[in-house]
């Protein structure tokens, strides 16, 4: 495991233990389908280039709700119990010898990936892809929705004084917004259209507004969800349907809603409606980023966006977001707090109670623990 639980042996991320000394430490654990227990989590020895950190913000995301209901999500599968969480923000209680930019006190977002620094991705700079990357809350890879973690010095990034810790807990989704925008290259002459305005659809129309497009629409099916995005600043907004059948009216709504061309589309959703009607509305030349996971395959009209050169896009969490996510919200531009729909505490039964209300939809947005 990587850090924040009991290490692999020899992997280089610390001893089985903290100094011989067990920790009255709780995390929340993935047992099975739809079963989380709050349990003892051993936590790591700290080593010179790590933190201690107790939590006092989680969210729950998609992912984390999929391994709830299903053990799994795409091609991650838990075999076996998993502390789960991976979107976090917490105050340090100690720092290993050789970390010099933090000390106890200091209020952090944690970035949940630790990447083995030594393979070609690494070295490329597009460490996110690492194959051996150790990810909170993905298998086998214990989570974060727990009292306290051990994480990597540098992967702890202290909040500025009008950032809030829940804030700081939403770097994690904002940061699928951001590198989306990064890998599209949104910019001011960037007409953006987002398909999807659950979580990572909203976090992707904030990011794309901080990077100047200058119109922005977004689909859905949901009409709160629609009144969400239009709120947070999307110019227009179309309500949608499932229905396949229909996506040729519906891109016709779409680009009668953008007056312009559609340069980039995201699609935030990830099924073969979402996906076809992105790349049937994206005008040529333009760009499909696909961001959501809803299918593990899709079956897509590629021969048609391949004759107008419509380019598609892959994104896979992110890479270096956290330092431009926290200034975002330091200066305003990005205002994540309005996502917040629900707060819990932790003990059993709100964690249950929070898994369900994420799961369930309806008008819930972020999940939010606080700790």
């Amino acid at each position: 495991m990587g850090k924040g639980g009991k290490p692999d042996e020899g992997d280089g991320f610390g001893d089985a233990s903290r100094d011989g000394v067990e920790q009255e430490n709780m995390a929340a654990w993935l047992l099975g389908v739809n079963t989380l227990k709050i349990q003892p989590f051993k936590l790591p020895n700290l080593g010179p280039h790590d933190v201690l950190v107790r939590l006092k913000a989680v969210g729950i995301c998609g992912s984390d709700v999929h391994h709830f209901k299903n053990m799994r999500c795409a091609d991650f599968v838990v075999k076996e119990p998993m502390v789960i969480g991976h979107e976090c923000a917490g105050i340090v209680e100690e720092v290993g010898s050789e970390v010099k930019h933090l000390v106890p006190g200091d209020r952090v977002a944690l970035e949940p990936g630790i990447n083995c620094k030594r393979c070609e991705l690494c070295k490329q700079g597009r460490y996110n892809l690492c194959p051996k990357m150790k990810f909170f809350g993905s298998p086998p890879t214990h989570g974060c929705l727990a009292n306290q973690v051990v994480h990597p010095g540098d992967l702890c990034f202290k909040l500025p004084d009008n950032v809030s810790l829940e804030e700081g807990a939403m770097c994690e989704p904002l940061s699928v917004g951001v590198h989306a925008c990064r890998r599209a290259n949104v910019g001011p002459r960037t007409n953006v259209l987002v398909m999807g305005a659950g979580p990572i659809g909203l976090v992707t129309l904030l990011a794309a507004r901080a990077f100047e497009a200058p119109r922005i629409v977004v689909a859905d099916v949901n009409d709160h969800r629609l009144s969400v995005a239009r709120a947070l600043g999307a110019h227009e907004i179309v309500k949608v349907s499932t229905n396949i059948e229909e996506v040729a009216e519906e891109v016709a709504k779409i680009k009668e809603a953008m007056g312009t061309r559609v340069d980039v589309s995201f699609d935030c959703a990830g099924f073969n409606k979402t996906m076809a009607t992105a790349l049937s509305a994206t005008g040529s030349g333009g760009k499909v980023c696909l961001v959501g996971m809803g299918q593990r395959e899709l079956t897509l009209p590629l021969t048609s966006a391949t004759a107008r050169e419509v380019n598609v896009i892959g994104i896979f969490r992110y890479k270096n977001t956290w330092p431009l996510c926290l200034e975002l919200l330091r200066s305003g531009k990005v205002d994540v707090k309005p996502l917040i729909t629900h707060r819990f505490g932790f003990s059993q039964k709100e964690v249950e109670k929070a898994f369900e209300t994420s799961a369930g939809g309806g008008n819930a947005i972020k999940v939010m623990f606080n700790l």
